[in-house]
């Protein structure tokens, strides 16, 4: 009964752990490509590549092997290190795009 209670935890924790890898390769493919070589992090293919891989180790492994902690730890670098200098650089983004009266500095109020 409890080793059974903990496969069953071991079983979200993976599934978690895939969401988790998705979401970072999403994240990696909407980002463009000058970001990265302005942000000084490597190419964006290199990091589609390296997070893919690590979402597939994690989805075909099971989580107490070796592989899939590997992917885990690359997926975590992206997420604490890359993502924040992608964004810096990018800039933040605009709901709702931008008007025509709008100025460099925001909107012409007249």
């Amino acid at each position: 009964m409890l080793v059974q209670g903990f496969y069953d935890l071991l079983g979200w924790v993976s599934i978690a752990l895939l969401v988790f890898a998705l979401f970072a390769l999403v994240d990696a493919a909407i980002r463009r490509e000058d970001a990265y070589r302005a942000a000084d992090k490597k190419t964006k293919a290199f990091w589609l590549i390296i997070l893919a891989v690590a979402a597939a180790l994690i989805a075909i492994l099971p989580i107490m092997s070796f592989l899939p902690i590997i992917g885990l730890i690359a997926v975590i670098v992206y997420t604490v290190d890359v993502r924040p200098a992608l964004k810096q650089v990018s800039g933040p983004r605009r709901r709702g795009g931008s008007s025509s009266s709008d100025g460099p500095y925001g909107p012409f109020n007249r």
